[in-house]
């Protein structure tokens, strides 16, 4: 407990003097991390957690308290990588034409007007299997398609946040590796959550876990009833 006290007088020196406006309590609990931080999640707007794992191909591990609250609270989860020097002035969401991404481009577009970033859009998609098998297939009408997919999700949020600069990236790639790659030139990467298990219970799903094992920026994950959808 004295431990578990030091830190947490550390921690609240540090937030106080880098944001001494911001109001901070502390409190030590026993428990499980995860399951703690879960339960507390429930009177949050936010939760913010670190990420001891190393990130990136070249080591995907990611700490088990992250995973395990990602996705499976109601709030949307922060999963904060260690800073670095560069700021790109640019943040990163997952597109992928269905409503249960739209709570993350809410979270997404307020993020980028709150920070005065630009907000990229990533919507992959795959080849049908007729043209990876090597038959004749349009491929430039398939493209002008799909990028008409990103471009009609994307209209309200435009008109909702006019001062957001927003890229439409659209790429013929896997959401994982796409996200990934474009992550590597932002501040903050956001995705949505919507798998479930087979008996209907909230679990990570497989794109979200996968950036959150790949990404080597911040990665935020936010639940499909999260946040509103433009009106």
């Amino acid at each position: 407990i004295g431990n578990a006290r030091k830190v947490l007088a550390q921690a609240e020196e540090i937030a106080r003097e880098r944001q001494p406006t911001v109001e901070v309590s502390t409190e030590v609990m026993t428990g499980t991390p995860a399951a703690v931080l879960r339960e507390q999640a429930g009177d949050a707007t936010e939760l913010v957690v670190g990420s001891r794992g190393l990130g990136g191909f070249a080591g995907a591990v990611l700490g088990s308290v992250s995973m395990n609250v990602a996705g499976q609270v109601p709030v949307p989860v922060v999963v904060v990588r260690p800073r670095t020097a560069v700021a790109h002035g640019e943040i990163v969401v997952g597109l992928d034409g269905s409503p249960t991404c739209e709570p993350a481009l809410a979270y997404a577009f307020g993020q980028a007007e709150l920070r005065g970033s630009t907000l990229r859009a990533v919507y992959a998609w795959a080849l049908p299997f007729a043209l990876a098998a090597g038959f004749s297939c349009d491929f430039e009408a398939l493209r002008e398609a799909q990028q008409r997919v990103a471009e009609e999700q994307l209209a309200s949020w435009r008109e909702r946040y006019p001062r957001v600069k927003v890229i439409a990236d659209v790429r013929c790639a896997h959401p994982v590796n796409a996200l990934a790659a474009a992550g590597d030139r932002a501040d903050l990467l956001v995705v949505g959550s919507h798998g479930r298990s087979a008996i209907g219970s909230i679990v990570l799903g497989s794109v979200s876990r996968g950036v959150l094992h790949h990404a080597h920026c911040t990665v935020t994950v936010v639940r499909a009833k999260d946040a509103p959808t433009p009106a």
